[in-house]
């Protein structure tokens, strides 16, 4: 028996508590995974939560990340011993996550701890560091250079935000951080922001152009904040999406795109690639400034994740939750 997060809904009842759960009840996998430490994404926070049509089946364990040693693998790429990293791959949606303490997943879905990393730094980081490193290269894959001008960092105080605005600034760009929590102005600074602004002149309808401002942006909001952030990236500039908090809508406009030839570049971390996958955790693993890491990052157990993805959903908290799933 083990330790775990269970999201169930009988007769529309909604339930999340922890519980213990018996190796035997664990799904289908080529991998049995000891988990060590977890984390809690927006998504996460969704399904504990019940605010969001997340889960896709139940009852099921939530948790869209995880790091742990391999216990037994069916899978010549992994053996007992290794460690490895889980993200995305449809975990704490459609199939038992990683907020537990063991969890049994494919091989293609995980990758090698890289040996920079602690477990529990690599969690602190978990999807939402990965993405931030994803959308970093998407820029600079679409030629957006430390000397081009400044990039805009949208939900900033969030999980990808925060990561982002200390990998930005690491890279030697000049990085103005978006945020609707004043308070959290020294905390941007401290990652790295040259520069911190208000969200809510972005939460609403915009014009089609505005004034040239972002040589990038990485947008973590959708919705109004990405379309006006599209109508002030300057000429020739790249925005990379990969966030919906605000909605899934776009209500902007082609201007941008046509008349500035912006690139609006899409980044998907659920389903990328193994091998981009590998590049993205290799490059955080040898540019991410660790002490940085340490300023963003909250360490929970699993008795305080209930909680802490309510005050998620609040906008109470900023940076990253690490969950030591045994503490």
């Amino acid at each position: 028996m083990f330790k775990a997060i269970l999201l169930s809904k009988e007769n529309d009842t909604f339930n999340a508590r922890i519980t213990q759960i018996a190796e035997s009840d664990l799904p289908a996998g080529e991998v049995h995974l000891q988990v060590a430490y977890s984390t809690i994404n927006y998504k996460d926070a969704l399904a504990i939560t019940n605010k969001g049509p997340i889960v896709r089946q139940w009852p099921l364990v939530p948790g869209v990340d995880g790091c742990g040693t391999v216990l037994d693998s069916a899978h010549p790429d992994f053996r007992p011993g290794d460690q490895v990293i889980l993200n995305g791959w449809g975990v704490g949606e459609k199939h038992w996550g990683c907020l537990a303490q063991q969890a049994r997943l494919q091989a293609d879905w995980l990758v090698p701890l890289p040996a920079a990393f602690t477990p529990e730094q690599a969690m602190a980081l978990g999807t939402a560091g990965y993405t931030a490193m994803l959308c970093v290269m998407a820029l600079e894959e679409s030629g957006v250079t430390p000397g081009a001008g400044p990039v805009l960092v949208t939900g900033a105080t969030g999980g990808v935000g925060s990561v982002a605005v200390t990998l930005l600034a690491q890279a030697g760009y000049q990085v103005a951080a978006m945020t609707g929590k004043a308070q959290s102005a020294d905390y941007l600074r401290a990652l790295g922001a040259s520069i911190v602004i208000d969200r809510a002149p972005f939460a609403t309808a915009g014009k089609p152009l505005q004034k040239e401002q972002w040589a990038g942006v990485v947008d973590t909001v959708g919705s109004h904040t990405l379309a006006n952030a599209c109508a002030q990236t300057r000429y020739g500039g790249a925005v990379a999406a990969c966030g919906m908090a605000q909605g899934l809508d776009f209500p902007g406009s082609v201007a941008p795109f046509i008349l500035r030839a912006v690139t609006l570049r899409g980044v998907d971390s659920v389903m990328a690639h193994k091998s981009l996958r590998v590049k993205a955790w290799q490059r955080l693993a040898e540019t991410l400034d660790r002490a940085r890491l340490t300023q963003m990052t909250e360490r929970i157990g699993l008795g305080d994740v209930i909680a802490a993805a309510e005050r998620i959903m609040a906008g109470q908290h900023q940076g990253r939750y690490v969950v030591d799933v045994n503490a």
